[in-house]
Protein backbone atom coordinates (compact mmCIF):
# COMPACT_ATOMS: atom_id res chain seq x y z
CA UNK A 1 0.00 0.00 0.00
CA UNK A 2 2.97 2.29 0.96
CA UNK A 3 4.51 1.90 -2.39
CA UNK A 4 1.35 2.57 -4.30
CA UNK A 5 0.27 5.52 -2.83
CA UNK A 6 4.58 6.79 -3.06
CA UNK A 7 4.16 5.85 -6.74
CA UNK A 8 0.84 7.49 -6.82
CA UNK A 9 2.30 10.72 -5.19
CA UNK A 10 4.75 10.83 -7.89
CA UNK A 11 2.49 10.64 -11.00
CA UNK A 12 0.21 13.23 -9.35
CA UNK A 13 3.62 15.63 -9.34
CA UNK A 14 4.13 14.60 -12.83
CA UNK A 15 0.58 15.58 -14.05
CA UNK A 16 1.23 18.54 -11.82
CA UNK A 17 4.52 19.68 -13.51
CA UNK A 18 2.94 18.97 -16.64
CA UNK A 19 -0.12 21.30 -16.29
CA UNK A 20 2.27 24.13 -15.09
CA UNK A 21 4.41 23.64 -18.36
CA UNK A 22 1.19 23.82 -20.43
CA UNK A 23 0.08 27.22 -18.58
CA UNK A 24 3.41 28.26 -19.36
CA UNK A 25 3.32 27.43 -23.67
CA UNK A 26 -0.18 29.01 -23.30
CA UNK A 27 1.31 32.08 -22.21
CA UNK A 28 4.19 31.90 -24.43
CA UNK A 29 2.01 31.00 -27.52
CA UNK A 30 -0.30 33.88 -26.52
CA UNK A 31 2.62 36.86 -26.63
CA UNK A 32 4.55 35.14 -29.62
CA UNK A 33 0.90 35.54 -31.85
CA UNK A 34 0.46 39.12 -30.37
CA UNK A 35 4.26 39.83 -31.47
CA UNK A 36 3.61 38.48 -34.92
CA UNK A 37 0.01 40.30 -35.47
CA UNK A 38 1.38 43.08 -33.93
CA UNK A 39 4.58 44.43 -34.42
CA UNK A 40 6.08 45.21 -38.09
CA UNK A 41 9.33 46.65 -36.91
CA UNK A 42 12.31 44.36 -37.24
CA UNK A 43 13.28 43.55 -33.63
CA UNK A 44 17.07 44.46 -34.88
CA UNK A 45 16.48 47.53 -36.53
CA UNK A 46 18.68 50.55 -35.94
CA UNK A 47 16.82 53.61 -34.34
CA UNK A 48 19.85 56.01 -34.55
CA UNK A 49 21.08 58.28 -37.18
CA UNK A 50 24.40 58.35 -37.39
CA UNK A 51 24.22 54.78 -37.69
CA UNK A 52 22.82 55.41 -41.28
CA UNK A 53 24.85 58.08 -41.68
CA UNK A 54 27.83 55.69 -42.27
CA UNK A 55 25.97 53.08 -44.43
CA UNK A 56 25.46 56.04 -46.71
CA UNK A 57 29.12 56.99 -46.46
CA UNK A 58 30.15 53.23 -47.70
CA UNK A 59 27.30 52.92 -50.58
CA UNK A 60 29.42 56.02 -51.96
CA UNK A 61 32.38 54.30 -51.54
CA UNK A 62 31.51 50.46 -53.04
CA UNK A 63 28.31 51.82 -54.86
CA UNK A 64 26.36 48.73 -52.84
CA UNK A 65 23.36 48.34 -51.01
CA UNK A 66 22.83 48.56 -47.35
CA UNK A 67 21.16 46.05 -45.97
CA UNK A 68 20.33 48.45 -42.87
CA UNK A 69 18.59 51.14 -44.86
CA UNK A 70 17.08 48.24 -46.36
CA UNK A 71 15.74 46.94 -43.44
CA UNK A 72 14.03 50.51 -42.33
CA UNK A 73 12.35 51.10 -45.56
CA UNK A 74 10.70 47.62 -45.01
CA UNK A 75 9.90 48.79 -41.63
CA UNK A 76 8.23 52.05 -42.60
CA UNK A 77 10.72 54.24 -41.76
CA UNK A 78 12.65 56.60 -44.33
CA UNK A 79 15.87 58.90 -44.16
CA UNK A 80 15.62 62.72 -45.20
CA UNK A 81 19.13 64.55 -46.41
CA UNK A 82 19.12 68.23 -45.21
CA UNK A 83 21.14 71.62 -46.27
CA UNK A 84 22.46 73.81 -44.23
CA UNK A 85 19.21 75.42 -44.51
CA UNK A 86 17.89 72.45 -42.66
CA UNK A 87 15.85 71.95 -46.48
CA UNK A 88 15.27 68.24 -47.42
CA UNK A 89 17.21 68.11 -50.62
CA UNK A 90 17.20 63.93 -51.22
CA UNK A 91 15.23 61.35 -49.70
CA UNK A 92 15.74 57.05 -48.89
CA UNK A 93 12.43 55.25 -48.48
CA UNK A 94 9.09 56.56 -49.08
CA UNK A 95 8.50 59.72 -47.45
CA UNK A 96 5.22 59.71 -45.56
CA UNK A 97 4.69 63.26 -44.80
CA UNK A 98 5.06 66.58 -47.18
CA UNK A 99 7.62 68.46 -45.41
CA UNK A 100 10.36 70.01 -47.53
CA UNK A 101 12.03 72.41 -44.94
CA UNK A 102 12.05 72.06 -41.17
CA UNK A 103 12.65 75.29 -38.99
CA UNK A 104 14.91 75.18 -35.66
CA UNK A 105 11.95 74.96 -33.27
CA UNK A 106 10.11 72.47 -35.46
CA UNK A 107 13.27 70.18 -35.45
CA UNK A 108 13.67 70.11 -31.86
CA UNK A 109 9.95 69.73 -30.99
CA UNK A 110 10.28 66.44 -33.36
CA UNK A 111 13.70 65.17 -31.78
CA UNK A 112 12.09 65.44 -28.31
CA UNK A 113 10.26 62.01 -29.39
CA UNK A 114 6.76 62.63 -27.31
CA UNK A 115 4.43 59.95 -26.95
CA UNK A 116 1.95 61.97 -28.74
CA UNK A 117 4.49 62.21 -31.71
CA UNK A 118 3.60 61.29 -35.19
CA UNK A 119 7.04 60.40 -35.67
CA UNK A 120 10.33 59.39 -34.31
CA UNK A 121 13.16 61.32 -34.71
CA UNK A 122 16.96 60.80 -35.20
CA UNK A 123 19.48 63.27 -36.80
CA UNK A 124 23.03 63.15 -37.60
CA UNK A 125 25.93 65.54 -38.82
CA UNK A 126 26.53 64.18 -42.20
CA UNK A 127 29.34 65.70 -45.01
CA UNK A 128 29.51 63.15 -47.35
CA UNK A 129 27.72 65.02 -49.93
CA UNK A 130 28.56 68.78 -50.81
CA UNK A 131 25.50 70.38 -50.13
CA UNK A 132 24.43 67.78 -47.12
CA UNK A 133 24.68 69.04 -43.53
CA UNK A 134 22.74 65.96 -41.96
CA UNK A 135 21.03 62.98 -42.15
CA UNK A 136 17.68 62.88 -40.54
CA UNK A 137 15.95 59.61 -39.64
CA UNK A 138 12.00 59.28 -39.39
CA UNK A 139 10.32 55.94 -38.27
CA UNK A 140 6.15 55.99 -37.69
CA UNK A 141 6.14 56.80 -33.76
CA UNK A 142 3.61 53.95 -32.95
CA UNK A 143 6.24 51.44 -34.48
CA UNK A 144 8.96 52.67 -32.43
CA UNK A 145 6.70 52.76 -29.26
CA UNK A 146 6.60 48.56 -29.46
CA UNK A 147 10.18 48.07 -30.62
CA UNK A 148 11.15 49.99 -27.52
CA UNK A 149 8.74 48.44 -24.73
CA UNK A 150 11.35 45.97 -22.66
CA UNK A 151 8.57 44.29 -20.88
CA UNK A 152 6.72 42.58 -23.37
CA UNK A 153 5.52 39.72 -21.05
CA UNK A 154 2.96 42.31 -19.25
CA UNK A 155 1.95 45.08 -21.93
CA UNK A 156 1.87 41.97 -24.66
CA UNK A 157 -0.94 39.70 -23.38
CA UNK A 158 -3.79 39.45 -24.88
CA UNK A 159 -5.59 38.94 -21.40
CA UNK A 160 -4.82 40.44 -17.70
CA UNK A 161 -2.41 38.20 -15.81
CA UNK A 162 -4.97 37.23 -13.20
CA UNK A 163 -6.78 35.63 -16.17
CA UNK A 164 -3.47 33.31 -16.69
CA UNK A 165 -3.02 32.62 -12.87
CA UNK A 166 -6.71 31.17 -12.56
CA UNK A 167 -6.63 29.17 -15.45
CA UNK A 168 -3.22 27.90 -13.75
CA UNK A 169 -5.14 27.24 -10.39
CA UNK A 170 -8.12 25.77 -11.80
CA UNK A 171 -6.09 23.21 -13.38
CA UNK A 172 -4.34 22.32 -10.33
CA UNK A 173 -7.74 22.32 -8.10
CA UNK A 174 -9.13 19.85 -11.03
CA UNK A 175 -6.13 17.75 -11.08
CA UNK A 176 -6.00 17.69 -7.06
CA UNK A 177 -10.34 16.79 -7.37
CA UNK A 178 -9.30 14.21 -10.25
CA UNK A 179 -6.40 12.18 -8.07
CA UNK A 180 -7.96 12.01 -4.44
CA UNK A 181 -11.09 10.79 -6.48
CA UNK A 182 -9.08 8.01 -7.86
CA UNK A 183 -7.12 6.87 -5.12
CA UNK A 184 -10.44 7.69 -2.72
CA UNK A 185 -11.54 4.74 -4.92
CA UNK A 186 -8.95 2.72 -5.31
CA UNK A 187 -9.33 2.32 -1.26
CA UNK A 188 -12.87 2.40 -1.42
CA UNK A 189 -13.79 -0.44 -3.65
CA UNK A 190 -12.04 -3.05 -1.53
CA UNK A 191 -12.78 -1.87 2.12
CA UNK A 192 -17.09 -2.07 0.39
CA UNK A 193 -16.30 -5.66 -0.68
CA UNK A 194 -14.73 -6.40 2.87
CA UNK A 195 -18.00 -4.63 4.18
CA UNK A 196 -20.52 -6.47 2.57
CA UNK A 197 -18.65 -9.78 2.91
CA UNK A 198 -18.82 -8.79 6.97
CA UNK A 199 -22.37 -8.10 7.06
CA UNK A 200 -23.15 -10.94 5.34
CA UNK A 201 -21.30 -12.88 7.66
CA UNK A 202 -23.55 -10.92 10.40
CA UNK A 203 -26.88 -11.89 9.10
CA UNK A 204 -25.10 -15.83 8.97
CA UNK A 205 -24.21 -16.70 5.78
CA UNK A 206 -20.89 -18.06 6.35
CA UNK A 207 -20.34 -19.42 2.70
CA UNK A 208 -19.46 -15.69 2.37
CA UNK A 209 -15.93 -15.69 0.24
CA UNK A 210 -14.19 -12.57 -0.68
CA UNK A 211 -12.28 -12.16 -4.12
CA UNK A 212 -10.35 -9.00 -4.08
CA UNK A 213 -7.75 -7.68 -6.70
CA UNK A 214 -6.16 -4.58 -5.22
CA UNK A 215 -2.61 -3.71 -3.12
CA UNK A 216 -1.19 -6.70 -1.43
CA UNK A 217 -2.69 -5.51 1.54
CA UNK A 218 -6.27 -5.78 1.00
CA UNK A 219 -5.22 -8.66 -0.68
CA UNK A 220 -4.24 -10.56 2.33
CA UNK A 221 -7.15 -9.06 4.80
CA UNK A 222 -9.60 -10.91 1.87
CA UNK A 223 -7.38 -14.04 2.42
CA UNK A 224 -7.74 -13.88 6.06
CA UNK A 225 -11.38 -13.15 6.21
CA UNK A 226 -11.89 -15.90 3.80
CA UNK A 227 -9.78 -18.37 6.17
CA UNK A 228 -12.17 -16.91 8.95
CA UNK A 229 -15.17 -17.67 7.14
CA UNK A 230 -13.88 -21.57 6.69
CA UNK A 231 -13.22 -21.80 10.53
CA UNK A 232 -16.89 -20.75 11.05
CA UNK A 233 -18.42 -22.14 8.75
CA UNK A 234 -16.85 -25.72 9.79
CA UNK A 235 -17.23 -24.51 13.23
CA UNK A 236 -21.08 -23.67 12.90
CA UNK A 237 -21.76 -27.07 10.56
CA UNK A 238 -19.86 -28.70 13.80
CA UNK A 239 -21.92 -27.43 16.28
CA UNK A 240 -25.14 -27.97 14.44
CA UNK A 241 -24.14 -31.52 13.77
CA UNK A 242 -23.33 -31.70 17.60
CA UNK A 243 -26.65 -30.34 18.09
CA UNK A 244 -28.55 -32.69 15.85
CA UNK A 245 -26.42 -35.16 17.15
CA UNK A 246 -27.31 -34.45 20.80
CA UNK A 247 -30.88 -34.56 19.59
CA UNK A 248 -30.80 -37.65 18.06
CA UNK A 249 -28.43 -39.16 20.86
CA UNK A 250 -31.57 -38.14 23.56
CA UNK A 251 -34.79 -39.60 21.20
CA UNK A 252 -32.17 -42.50 20.32
CA UNK A 253 -31.85 -42.97 24.58
CA UNK A 254 -35.15 -42.92 24.89
CA UNK A 255 -35.91 -45.68 22.39
CA UNK A 256 -33.79 -48.03 23.61
CA UNK A 257 -33.95 -47.45 27.35
CA UNK A 258 -38.07 -47.31 27.06
CA UNK A 259 -37.77 -50.95 25.70
CA UNK A 260 -36.26 -53.04 28.50
CA UNK A 261 -38.22 -51.00 31.01
CA UNK A 262 -41.02 -51.75 29.65
CA UNK A 263 -40.09 -54.67 29.22
CA UNK A 264 -39.00 -55.44 33.51
CA UNK A 265 -42.53 -53.47 34.23
CA UNK A 266 -44.27 -56.12 32.15
CA UNK A 267 -43.00 -59.24 33.70
CA UNK A 268 -42.83 -57.76 37.15
CA UNK A 269 -46.14 -56.93 37.08
CA UNK A 270 -47.01 -60.26 35.87
CA UNK A 271 -45.53 -61.79 39.15
CA UNK A 272 -47.36 -58.96 42.02
CA UNK A 273 -50.40 -60.24 40.10
CA UNK A 274 -49.26 -63.58 40.63
CA UNK A 275 -49.40 -65.01 37.47
CA UNK A 276 -46.29 -66.77 37.72
CA UNK A 277 -48.40 -70.16 39.17
CA UNK A 278 -45.51 -72.64 38.52
CA UNK A 279 -41.34 -72.24 39.72
CA UNK A 280 -40.09 -72.38 36.19
CA UNK A 281 -42.08 -69.61 35.15
CA UNK A 282 -40.86 -67.32 37.81
CA UNK A 283 -37.63 -67.85 37.43
CA UNK A 284 -37.87 -67.76 34.14
CA UNK A 285 -39.57 -64.12 34.51
CA UNK A 286 -36.81 -62.76 37.14
CA UNK A 287 -34.44 -63.77 34.36
CA UNK A 288 -35.73 -61.99 32.22
CA UNK A 289 -36.01 -58.61 34.57
CA UNK A 290 -32.37 -59.25 35.65
CA UNK A 291 -31.21 -59.55 31.22
CA UNK A 292 -33.25 -56.17 30.87
CA UNK A 293 -32.05 -54.70 34.20
CA UNK A 294 -28.31 -55.28 32.88
CA UNK A 295 -28.82 -54.08 29.90
CA UNK A 296 -30.43 -51.01 31.01
CA UNK A 297 -27.11 -50.77 33.33
CA UNK A 298 -24.81 -51.17 30.66
CA UNK A 299 -26.48 -48.47 28.51
CA UNK A 300 -26.64 -46.34 31.03
CA UNK A 301 -22.74 -46.99 31.86
CA UNK A 302 -21.95 -46.75 28.11
CA UNK A 303 -23.34 -43.30 28.13
CA UNK A 304 -21.62 -41.96 30.72
CA UNK A 305 -18.36 -42.86 29.64
CA UNK A 306 -19.06 -41.66 26.27
CA UNK A 307 -19.76 -38.39 27.93
CA UNK A 308 -16.68 -38.15 30.25
CA UNK A 309 -14.56 -38.83 27.77
CA UNK A 310 -16.00 -35.47 26.23
CA UNK A 311 -15.82 -33.89 29.63
CA UNK A 312 -13.07 -31.22 30.02
CA UNK A 313 -12.50 -31.73 33.34
CA UNK A 314 -11.20 -35.79 32.19
CA UNK A 315 -7.43 -35.85 32.39
CA UNK A 316 -5.61 -38.36 30.31
CA UNK A 317 -2.70 -40.56 31.24
CA UNK A 318 -0.69 -40.21 27.83
CA UNK A 319 2.78 -41.71 28.00
CA UNK A 320 5.51 -43.25 25.93
CA UNK A 321 4.70 -46.97 26.87
CA UNK A 322 5.55 -50.54 25.89
CA UNK A 323 2.28 -51.71 24.23
CA UNK A 324 3.12 -55.39 23.47
CA UNK A 325 2.22 -56.73 26.52
CA UNK A 326 -0.33 -54.66 27.01
CA UNK A 327 -2.42 -56.10 23.80
CA UNK A 328 -1.84 -59.59 25.59
CA UNK A 329 -3.10 -58.90 29.17
CA UNK A 330 -6.11 -57.26 27.70
CA UNK A 331 -6.58 -60.27 25.19
CA UNK A 332 -6.41 -62.34 28.49
CA UNK A 333 -8.98 -60.82 30.62
CA UNK A 334 -11.29 -61.15 27.41
CA UNK A 335 -10.67 -64.48 26.44
CA UNK A 336 -13.42 -66.12 28.85
CA UNK A 337 -16.54 -64.55 26.62
CA UNK A 338 -14.66 -65.14 23.54
CA UNK A 339 -14.55 -68.90 24.59
CA UNK A 340 -17.72 -69.09 25.46
CA UNK A 341 -18.91 -67.62 22.11
CA UNK A 342 -16.68 -70.43 20.53
CA UNK A 343 -14.80 -68.15 18.44
CA UNK A 344 -11.38 -69.19 17.03
CA UNK A 345 -9.12 -66.25 18.38
CA UNK A 346 -5.46 -65.53 16.70
CA UNK A 347 -3.32 -63.27 18.35
CA UNK A 348 -0.41 -62.07 16.56
CA UNK A 349 1.99 -59.66 18.59
CA UNK A 350 5.77 -59.38 17.75
CA UNK A 351 8.18 -60.77 20.55
CA UNK A 352 10.52 -57.70 20.47
CA UNK A 353 9.21 -54.80 22.42
CA UNK A 354 7.09 -51.70 20.79
CA UNK A 355 6.09 -48.56 22.15
CA UNK A 356 3.45 -46.32 21.87
CA UNK A 357 2.02 -43.29 23.31
CA UNK A 358 -1.33 -44.28 24.86
CA UNK A 359 -3.73 -43.57 27.42
CA UNK A 360 -4.08 -47.60 28.74
CA UNK A 361 -7.45 -47.27 30.05
CA UNK A 362 -9.00 -45.47 27.24
CA UNK A 363 -6.81 -47.84 24.59
CA UNK A 364 -8.51 -50.99 27.15
CA UNK A 365 -11.60 -49.51 26.40
CA UNK A 366 -11.22 -49.61 22.22
CA UNK A 367 -10.04 -52.83 22.50
CA UNK A 368 -12.46 -54.30 24.21
CA UNK A 369 -15.44 -52.61 22.60
CA UNK A 370 -14.24 -53.91 19.27
CA UNK A 371 -14.53 -57.39 20.42
CA UNK A 372 -17.54 -57.10 22.33
CA UNK A 373 -18.75 -55.66 19.06
CA UNK A 374 -17.54 -58.71 16.86
CA UNK A 375 -19.30 -60.97 20.12
CA UNK A 376 -22.67 -59.47 19.35
CA UNK A 377 -23.01 -59.97 15.76
CA UNK A 378 -21.53 -62.62 14.75
CA UNK A 379 -22.08 -66.79 15.26
CA UNK A 380 -20.69 -69.44 16.61
CA UNK A 381 -17.35 -70.25 15.05
CA UNK A 382 -16.16 -66.90 13.56
CA UNK A 383 -12.58 -65.96 13.38
CA UNK A 384 -11.38 -63.06 15.36
CA UNK A 385 -7.84 -61.97 14.51
CA UNK A 386 -5.69 -59.14 17.10
CA UNK A 387 -2.47 -57.96 15.72
CA UNK A 388 -0.02 -55.08 16.75
CA UNK A 389 2.12 -53.83 13.68
CA UNK A 390 4.67 -51.54 14.28
CA UNK A 391 5.35 -49.42 11.87
CA UNK A 392 8.06 -46.06 11.31
CA UNK A 393 5.60 -43.25 12.44
CA UNK A 394 2.51 -45.31 14.24
CA UNK A 395 1.69 -48.48 15.81
CA UNK A 396 -1.58 -50.13 14.51
CA UNK A 397 -3.49 -52.44 15.91
CA UNK A 398 -6.18 -54.64 13.81
CA UNK A 399 -9.17 -56.28 14.75
CA UNK A 400 -10.25 -58.22 12.26
CA UNK A 401 -13.38 -61.06 12.54
CA UNK A 402 -14.79 -63.40 9.51
CA UNK A 403 -18.41 -62.73 10.59
CA UNK A 404 -21.55 -61.26 9.02
CA UNK A 405 -20.22 -57.82 8.33
CA UNK A 406 -21.24 -54.34 8.24
CA UNK A 407 -23.41 -53.39 5.55
CA UNK A 408 -21.87 -51.01 3.35
CA UNK A 409 -24.56 -48.19 3.71
CA UNK A 410 -23.77 -48.16 7.36
CA UNK A 411 -19.98 -47.85 7.22
CA UNK A 412 -20.53 -43.90 7.38
CA UNK A 413 -22.42 -43.93 10.22
CA UNK A 414 -21.75 -46.86 11.83
CA UNK A 415 -19.38 -44.79 14.54
CA UNK A 416 -22.51 -42.79 15.21
CA UNK A 417 -24.10 -43.48 18.85
CA UNK A 418 -26.70 -45.88 19.04
CA UNK A 419 -26.05 -47.13 14.96
CA UNK A 420 -25.79 -51.14 15.34
CA UNK A 421 -24.82 -53.46 12.69
CA UNK A 422 -28.05 -55.47 12.82
CA UNK A 423 -30.01 -52.02 11.37
CA UNK A 424 -33.15 -53.38 13.51
CA UNK A 425 -33.25 -51.83 17.17
CA UNK A 426 -34.99 -54.46 18.64
CA UNK A 427 -32.58 -57.03 18.34
CA UNK A 428 -30.39 -58.55 21.23
CA UNK A 429 -27.26 -56.72 20.25
CA UNK A 430 -25.25 -54.02 21.68
CA UNK A 431 -26.30 -50.82 23.19
CA UNK A 432 -25.07 -49.01 20.14
CA UNK A 433 -22.36 -46.98 21.38
CA UNK A 434 -19.54 -49.21 21.84
CA UNK A 435 -18.03 -48.37 18.23
CA UNK A 436 -18.53 -44.53 18.89
CA UNK A 437 -16.88 -44.69 22.46
CA UNK A 438 -13.88 -46.73 20.31
CA UNK A 439 -13.42 -43.92 17.92
CA UNK A 440 -14.03 -41.16 20.61
CA UNK A 441 -11.24 -42.88 22.68
CA UNK A 442 -9.36 -43.09 19.84
CA UNK A 443 -9.14 -39.51 18.46
CA UNK A 444 -8.27 -38.86 22.34
CA UNK A 445 -4.97 -40.09 21.95
CA UNK A 446 -4.44 -38.66 18.87
CA UNK A 447 -4.86 -41.92 17.02
CA UNK A 448 -7.27 -43.04 14.16
CA UNK A 449 -10.29 -45.56 13.86
CA UNK A 450 -11.10 -46.79 11.01
CA UNK A 451 -13.15 -49.79 9.33
CA UNK A 452 -12.43 -51.86 6.19
CA UNK A 453 -12.46 -54.95 4.80
CA UNK A 454 -10.36 -57.62 3.33
CA UNK A 455 -10.28 -60.68 1.50
CA UNK A 456 -12.39 -63.34 3.90
CA UNK A 457 -12.52 -61.11 6.67
CA UNK A 458 -15.42 -58.85 6.37
CA UNK A 459 -14.90 -56.73 9.45
CA UNK A 460 -11.50 -54.80 9.61
CA UNK A 461 -10.93 -52.51 12.23
CA UNK A 462 -7.32 -50.49 12.50
CA UNK A 463 -6.51 -48.14 15.57
CA UNK A 464 -3.48 -46.06 14.34
CA UNK A 465 -1.75 -45.01 17.76
CA UNK A 466 1.16 -42.11 17.06
CA UNK A 467 4.59 -43.70 18.69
Amino acid sequence: MQTSLTLDFLLFNFFLLLLVLIVYLMVSLDVVDFRISDQVVDPDLNVEAHVYAAELNKRLEDDSSSKEIQRLMDSGGWIEILDGDRSVIRQIGVKQDAVTYYSESELYAGLENRSDSTYYYSISPYAAEREAKYVLLKIPRDLVSIRMNENLLITNLKHPLSFYIMIGVGFVLLLIFVYSYWVARRIKKPLSILSLGLTQMIQGNYSTRLSISAEKEFVQIGETFNYMADVIENTSAEKRYAEESKQRLIVDLSHDLKTPITSIQGYAQALVEGRGENKERQQRYLGYIYNKSVQVARMIQNMLELLKVDSPDYHMQIQKREIGEFVREVMADTYGEIEQKQFVLHVLVPDQEIYARYDPELLSRVIQNLITNALSYNPKGTELRVELIPLDTHVVIEVADTGVGIPQELWSTIFDPFVRGDEARTGTGGTGLGLAIARRNTEKMGGRLILSQRGKETTVFTIQIPN
